[in-house]
């Protein structure tokens, strides 16, 4: 773990690598698929949110209780149900940066010997604090390179006239 302040950096700029990303894109960009079942970056937006809010149990209850086990959750079921073609991802931006914030004030204040907590997750089996912090990391760093692709992808159609 001697990479863990390194570690909580990255977790921390999340937020403002996306905020990054965004900028400058609207309207129909933001509804943008390459592909029929592929995710828009208001979609993306949307998931980001809402896994940030499940890793603030996951990992407080890792915090707090003996080897707690995780849920698993269906992010498609989620897109669906929870209207994420339809969600504004300026509110999801602000949304992500709270709770990002929140999670990093909460990791960054403990000690070290804290990261060595486990819980048990369904399908990737034993996990550390310190494993759900760069899973988080990677998963939001992950879809930031999503987002640059769309953008890319979107620039590329809208400049042979396919959109």
């Amino acid at each position: 773990m001697n990479d863990l302040p390194e570690l909580l950096q990255r977790f921390k700029r999340g937020p403002e690598l996306l905020a990054t990303l965004l900028t400058g894109a609207a309207g129909r960009e933001f509804d943008y698929t390459p592909a029929p079942g592929k995710w828009s970056i208001r979609q993306i937006m949307a998931h980001l949110v809402d896994s940030e809010m499940l890793a603030a149990g996951r990992i407080r209850r890792m915090i707090a209780e003996d080897n707690p086990p995780m849920q698993l959750w269906d992010q498609n079921a989620w897109a669906e149900r929870l209207d994420y073609a339809h969600r504004k991802p300026s509110d999801c931006l602000v949304t992500f940066r709270m709770v990002r914030k929140e999670n990093y004030d909460l990791l960054v204040s403990l000690p070290e010997e804290t990261y060595q907590r486990m819980s048990e997750h369904p399908k990737r089996g034993a996990m550390s604090l310190y494993d759900v912090l760069k899973l988080y990391t990677n998963h939001a760093e992950t879809h930031a390179d999503q987002i640059r692709s769309l953008r890319d992808a979107y620039r590329e159609a809208k400049a042979r006239g396919e959109i």
